[in-house]
């Protein structure tokens, strides 16, 4: 399965972004209100300049203690940032965020950010692969 077959099965193909320069509260209020895991730190929305997850902010408040709350979003964002494209296959992607011990992954083409995908969104299509071809296997043997 490609990335682009993750991103057209997915809800909503928004990303949410913040600028450089937010809090890290304020981000922290919107993973907490949209229910997400990661935002895109984009100056324009177009470009992937960084990612902030939650896990980077509760390491910063284990870390620092509240105060890193009133703190911007470029304090602590991932730059050196692992992408992928359309073109890409699940497999590769989960092997890339397994390796690397990250959870979200953003989906750029030609410098323009184009979407987001999670290792939930991968093992759910990896998941629905296998159920189809366990079905398949099945009807094989079963001579349908």
């Amino acid at each position: 399965m490609l990335v682009q077959q993750i991103l057209s099965s997915k809800a909503s193909d928004a990303v949410v972004t913040v600028k450089p320069g937010t809090l890290v509260r304020d981000a922290a209020q919107i993973l907490a209100d949209k229910r997400i895991g990661t935002v895109v730190v984009s100056a324009a929305g177009q470009t992937a300049d960084g990612i902030l997850s939650e896990r980077d902010i509760v390491r910063e408040l284990a870390a620092h203690g509240a105060g890193c709350l009133s703190r911007k979003v470029d304090d602590f964002m991932t730059t050196k940032l692992v992408t992928c494209t359309r073109a890409d296959s699940a497999d590769q992607v989960l092997q890339q965020m397994t390796d690397g011990r990250f959870r979200h992954m953003p989906v750029v083409e030609d410098g323009k950010l184009i979407g987001l995908i999670t290792i939930g969104d991968v093992v759910k299509s990896r998941l629905s692969e296998l159920s189809m071809e366990k079905d398949a296997l099945q009807g094989m043997i079963m001579g349908h």
